[in-house]
């Protein structure tokens, strides 16, 4: 199918495609970057002062890696797939995610590509994960592979929870296999271990210890964790009480967005300015992309490929209720920064959480989301609303 035919497609799917920013008054959230506005200042400053802002936006979000389509790559396993033009957006939705997670690691969130100068090894190292082939550790191919279990194959679209599970499985066998590529532990927020039970997901601080001690075999207590959080807030669409909370977690410093959009259609929603999120497209259909051997002399590759400049943006209100959020936590500290900000939000939510934080499985079984060893003093109502969530 032509990118052409596929973009009239996805907005068919997702409606006609919104571009720019909406507002140049009202603050902007970019994974957990602020740009707000100055107010308070004459004409003439506050125009200067805004086109700063919005320039710094803008060269943030083309900074993010865009991962889409491509077609030429070498068959998927056994099948004669070469490209996953018309299904899998869905993946590329989640190594765009995954990628976020390592550059803010690797690079730190305040990176910036700049143009006028040669790529750094590091982020082209980071590409090259990303390469399609089995060759690449985070390929479509090995996420395939990986996620066999959960339903992923060639061909066949799948919804966020089995991506996630998918992701978990492929960094636990990079990790098995001594691959130094995958240095995070993945760690899925669900109802119980298999995610099979209702209401709120609920993020058990004793399972997260766990996890990191498990990746690091042993070595160490904590390691740099991933979390991922599958959800669905509604049944035809998302129930209007969890927007705000959606839109809040953009402004926690470890957010890398959401994975959602319309079914058959997934994006990448890495921001938000009042009611509408700001999202990075996998649709459009690119030739298969070779990130060479890094060296002095491969270092000025063309990268175009993957990073937009075109900014659109989606409705929050028009989303498929099935979605998952996903945070970078880079320690402790930040993990128990995370734990607080997420607890607070939980008893801001009007007893609607999208999920609540628990020092123990004990005190999930009592229905009382509390973090005793890191927020005591922060409450989260116990009353639980579970009509309009289904099971994952």
């Amino acid at each position: 199918m032509a990118s052409g035919a596929i973009r009239r497609f996805q907005d068919r799917v997702l409606g006609p495609s919104r571009t720019g920013i909406p507002s140049t008054t009202s603050e902007i959230w970019l994974l957990g970057v602020c740009y707000k506005i100055s107010e308070g200042e004459s004409s003439e400053d506050a125009d200067a002062s805004a086109g700063c802002v919005l320039d710094a936006f803008r060269q943030d979000f083309s900074s993010l890696i865009l991962v889409t389509y491509r077609r030429g790559f070498e068959p998927i396993g056994d099948t004669t797939y070469t490209s996953d033009v018309g299904w899998g957006c869905m993946l590329r939705s989640g190594q765009m995610l995954f990628a976020q997670a390592l550059l803010i690691q690797r690079l730190g969130r305040s990176w910036r590509k700049k143009e006028s100068e040669l790529p750094e090894e590091g982020y082209l190292e980071i590409l090259g994960l990303f390469g399609d082939s089995e060759a690449s550790a985070f390929s479509i191919h090995n996420l395939i592979l990986a996620g066999e279990s959960y339903g992923l194959a060639a061909g066949s679209w799948v919804g966020p929870y089995a991506v996630c599970r998918s992701w978990e499985s492929l960094a636990r066998k990079k990790r098995e296999e001594t691959d130094v590529s995958c240095s995070m532990a993945v760690h899925i927020v669900s109802g119980s271990e298999d995610g099979e039970r209702g209401g709120a997901p609920i993020l058990c601080i004793e399972d997260v210890t766990k996890t990191c001690l498990e990746y690091s075999e042993g070595e160490t207590e904590w390691t740099s964790v991933l979390l991922l959080v599958p959800l669905v807030l509604g049944l035809d669409k998302v129930n209007p009480r969890y927007i705000p909370s959606l839109i809040a977690t953009f402004s926690f410093p470890q957010s890398l967005g959401i994975l959602g959009g319309k079914p058959g259609a997934s994006t990448y929603i890495v921001g938000v300015q009042e009611d509408k999120g700001f999202y990075l497209d996998p649709h459009d259909v690119q030739q298969v992309f070779r990130v060479v051997t890094v060296n002095k002399e491969t270092k000025d590759v063309d990268t175009s490929s993957y990073h937009c400049n075109t900014i659109r943006y989606v409705p929050l209100e028009s989303l498929d209720p099935s979605l998952a959020l996903g945070f970078y936590c880079r320690d402790k500290d930040d993990f128990d920064d995370f734990c607080i900000r997420a607890t607070k939000l939980a008893g801001d939510s009007n007893g609607a959480p999208l999920f609540t934080v628990t020092q123990s499985h004990r005190a999930g079984e009592r229905g009382i989301a509390e973090t005793s060893s890191v927020a005591s003093s922060t409450e989260i109502p116990g009353e639980e609303h579970e009509d309009d969530w289904q099971l994952l």
